[in-house]
């Protein structure tokens, strides 16, 4: 007598096993250092994207003087 509510269990070789084990561990290695660099790269443009934010929403709280010369000494 079999049990429908169970899946059959599939035997599998302890070398097999082993081989599957480090085939999933290598690639969930390699997927967090994807998701690494992402995670970097996302808050580069973050950080570039709150300072467009910060310079816009100052230039709308206080528009910069119209100056018509500008000279600088060296």
């Amino acid at each position: 007598m079999t049990d429908d509510a169970t899946a059959p269990v599939e035997k599998v070789s302890q070398e097999a096993m082993l081989a599957q084990f480090q085939e999933r561990f290598n690639n969930t290695v390699k997927e967090n250092e994807e998701l690494a660099k992402k995670i970097k790269e996302n808050e580069i443009v973050a950080l570039k994207l709150q300072g467009a934010i910060e310079a816009l929403q100052y230039y709308q709280e206080a528009p910069p003087e119209e100056v018509d010369n500008v000279t600088t000494e060296e």
